[in-house]
């Protein structure tokens, strides 16, 4: 099968990794693959060890949709190309992908959706989804209840597919360990946050969370590891909370397994998710977890099982769960249910199995 991924893109994300990991297993099992995304991507340079992929460059705007060079050409590739299935990563590249798809008779038209947003019940957004989409990819079931909430009439829901996120387990347990958190006393609780440092991830929640701890007399150190546009806000926010003695901010790393094994508990801040890797990949490190009872969480985290689902900011029942969570032997026999649940629920093998099926069968 001719399959084409379409994401314009340039910073390495979720959706990226996801567009990333499907086009390399298509074209390994021996599918045409090409892949449409920006000259300057993230996407770009990881494809290019990837000769059986063929890369298309399109740099695309906000607006491109509206220039009929631009949707010309992109349909005339498609029939050049004679695809056969097109996966489109987001709502930018969606209103010309679509369209351009659609005109060029592309057999199916997927919308890969893996944010829990509600989409904007435009003019437009109905035309796309009445007219030019066949067929919606969720990543999570709440990602695919939001797709309809502001218009339950936007898309048949019988058409929204879920499929979870693949986990290379085994990739994941073969990676190599350095120690990423520095030394610290026995008596300290060491709490780890593994995300992008932007609005979404709700990082001065836990420079907020540090003060409520200390206040309570629990000894912690809180370590955020990742970068982002809120880097500098957040470091001069945990300036002026006085709290650069407990929270630390640890930049990127390529190894998280590290960061994960050398936690005792991992904290999810994040307003939604539409599928939370790291939430597995903690599992995986046999950490117990406390998130947010919204979005994708329930479906990651087993509450009480695996770890602890709460009210949205609510600091209150963080540092309760915090407080059950000082005893090492419950962190341990939470860590060892998430990592079964992760095992049986999210393995590379069996997900990959759905989306082949899926793609290849369309069932």
């Amino acid at each position: 099968m001719k399959i084409a991924f379409f994401n314009t893109i340039k910073s390495w994300g979720g959706g990226e990794k996801w567009h990333f990991d499907a086009a390399v297993h298509f074209a390994n099992i021996g599918h045409e693959v090409y892949f449409f995304g920006d000259s300057n991507s993230k996407l770009k340079t990881r494809l290019l060890d990837f000769p059986t992929i063929t890369y298309i460059a399109i740099n695309l705007n906000n607006f491109s949709f509206l220039n009929p060079l631009k949707r010309c050409a992109l349909m005339s590739k498609f029939q050049e190309l004679k695809i056969e299935t097109v996966l489109i990563n987001n709502p930018k590249d969606l209103k010309i992908a679509a369209y351009a798809a659609h005109a060029a008779k592309v057999p199916r038209i997927i919308y890969r959706r893996g944010s829990a947003i509600p989409i904007k019940n435009t003019f437009l957004n109905q035309r796309i989804f009445k007219n030019y989409v066949t067929d919606v990819l969720a990543n999570s079931q709440a990602t695919k209840e939001t797709i309809l909430a502001n218009n339950s009439q936007l898309f048949p829901k019988d058409r929204i597919k879920v499929i979870y996120n693949p986990i290379d387990i085994q990739k994941f347990d073969r990676l190599e360990y350095k120690r990423i958190v520095p030394n610290h006393t026995e008596d300290e609780l060491i709490i780890g946050n593994l995300a992008r440092l932007a609005p979404q991830k709700n990082q001065k929640f836990l420079i907020d969370l540090s003060l409520e701890l200390s206040q309570e007399g629990i000894k912690h150190q809180i370590y955020i590891t990742g970068k982002g546009e809120l880097e500098e806000e957040l470091k001069n926010y945990n300036t002026e909370k006085g709290t650069l003695n407990n929270v630390h901010f640890l930049g990127f790393t390529d190894s998280p397994r590290s960061f994960l094994i050398d936690i005792d508990i991992f904290v999810l801040s994040s307003l939604w998710e539409g599928f939370g890797y790291v939430l597995a990949e903690a599992s995986l490190a046999e950490k117990p977890i406390i998130a947010f009872n919204i979005s994708s969480n329930p479906e990651l985290v087993k509450d009480h099982i695996s770890g602890f689902l709460t009210e949205t900011n609510n600091i209150s029942q963080i540092v309760e769960k915090i407080k059950i969570l000082q005893d090492s032997n419950l962190r341990r026999k939470m860590g060892d249910a998430g990592r079964k649940f992760v095992l049986e629920s999210f393995d590379k093998n069996s997900i990959y199995k759905h989306l082949e099926e899926y793609i290849l069968q369309g069932k």
